[in-house]
């Protein structure tokens, strides 16, 4: 299997390099051709108007969308899950993939970024979790709606930062920042291998 990584700003080394410890091969994604032959695709953290523009430069907002809502596995975290969501309170244009509805910035200014750890609970339904995960959150996204489709499947002082609509996850912080590779596990093994595009 091969994972494509947005890499038109961003951290998408730092993706590449957790997906690529776990065994998998990974490849950038930077025009429409790239997105051939890719079983799942992440979108990294960054500045999410500059991702959003630079996805319609290159041709790929339309590109992205449809291959998502045909199923491909799509794992965006902080701006990408901003790109990811159906609302943003003054944000940038969306995929407008995710049902839920999300404020930019919410945390505050970049000194106010921190590092917690969150409890992760696989099937979403607030039963005993699977375990605790590291989240660092940088200016962080604040989810504010949800779905009735979209499972949470870990939050954060009541509020939901790691969510998942069927071939969608998304995260408000960065799991690609911290030496746990538990979400890329998750996204690769529960999602991407289960895919009907790879099966």
């Amino acid at each position: 299997m091969k994972i494509g990584v947005l890499a038109l700003q961003g951290d998408f080394r730092e993706h590449r390099k957790v997906v690529e410890q776990l065994g998998f091969s990974t490849c950038p994604v930077r025009r429409p051709g790239d997105i051939d032959g890719i079983d799942g695709l992440i979108i990294p953290g960054g500045e999410s108007t500059t991702i959003s523009k630079l996805l319609r430069k290159w041709n790929l907002f339309d590109l992205i969308r449809g291959e998502a809502e045909n199923g491909l596995p799509l794992f965006g975290t902080c701006a990408g899950l901003i790109l990811m969501a159906k609302e943003v309170v003054n944000g940038p244009p969306t995929l407008g993939l995710m049902d839920i509805t999300l404020e930019r910035n919410a945390y505050g200014r970049q000194i106010e970024s921190f590092e917690t750890e969150l409890e992760f609970r696989s099937d979403g339904d607030g039963a005993e979790g699977n375990g605790s995960i590291k989240g660092v959150f940088i200016r962080a996204p604040q989810v504010t709606k949800v779905g009735s489709e979209v499972k949470q499947l870990a939050t954060h002082e009541g509020l939901p930062v790691l969510l998942r609509q069927d071939n969608l996850l998304g995260a408000t912080f960065h799991p690609e920042l911290t030496d746990d590779p538990g979400i890329h596990e998750y996204f690769l093994r529960e999602m991407v291998r289960k895919s009907s595009r790879v099966g």
